[in-house]
């Protein structure tokens, strides 16, 4: 599972790459906060059993997050947000949305599940998958399964692990959700897990910090 960290890095490389002209330290930090958010649920897990990748790492609340944007900017008179912060507002809202859901919540599905769907329907999911070229079957893969039995629909290869009743994430915070610490626990908060998540990290690093230095005007000829 990637720590607060690599999702930081990956923060910031999204924000380098799409936020163009709203780029700056102020909607940097402020993205960096908004994928920090869903991993309260870390600390809700302590007296709930929906806790860590469930109470705040779902889809549900950037969704209800962006229908209220929605609402402000396309269905009022006058839109709040782009009354006081003009076209930058409107992209770094935009854009904080995105953070949530895809910065933290699916790249969470992808690494270990997540209740994607909390409270309207308690499940976790994990998507996982693989594509491959083999020189004897072809094109092999297992991201999208086909239902042959059912008249040939077919189905992302989202998997489910269980529920708040039977899946319980545990973190430094909670090392054992659930049950009583023994004395002297060895509380581990991650940092990196993986070669994968070191390359993620320092290519994000890089590629922010970059951005602040060269930014996207090209040099006069």
């Amino acid at each position: 599972m990637p720590s607060l960290v690599v999702h930081y890095a990956f923060v910031g490389l999204l924000a380098a790459t799409l936020l163009g002209a709203a780029f700056d330290r102020r909607s940097l930090l402020l993205s960096l906060v908004v994928v920090t958010i869903p991993d309260i649920d870390a600390f809700i897990a302590l007296f709930s059993r929906a806790g860590h990748r469930t109470a705040t790492t779902n889809l549900v609340i950037p969704a209800i997050l962006a229908l209220v944007l929605a609402i402000d900017l396309y269905w009022r008179d006058e839109s709040f947000v782009r009354a006081r912060w003009g076209a930058y507002g409107v992209r770094v809202a935009w854009f904080c949305i995105v953070v949530y859901a895809v910065g933290h919540v699916l790249f969470d599905t992808v690494t270990g599940g997540a209740n994607l769907l909390w409270p309207i329907h308690d499940e976790f999911y994990v998507f996982r998958g693989r594509l491959e070229l083999s020189t004897k079957r072809g094109i092999v893969q297992t991201f999208v399964e086909w239902e042959t039995d059912s008249g040939g629909s077919s189905r992302p290869a989202l998997k489910s692990i269980g529920n708040t009743s039977t899946v319980q994430m545990d973190t430094g915070v909670d090392p054992t959700p659930g049950q009583a610490e023994p004395e002297n626990m060895d509380r581990i908060f991650p940092v990196v897990r993986g070669g994968w998540q070191l390359y993620v990290l320092v290519t994000g690093t890089l590629a922010t910090a970059a951005r602040f230095v060269v930014g996207y005007d090209l040099p006069e000829e």
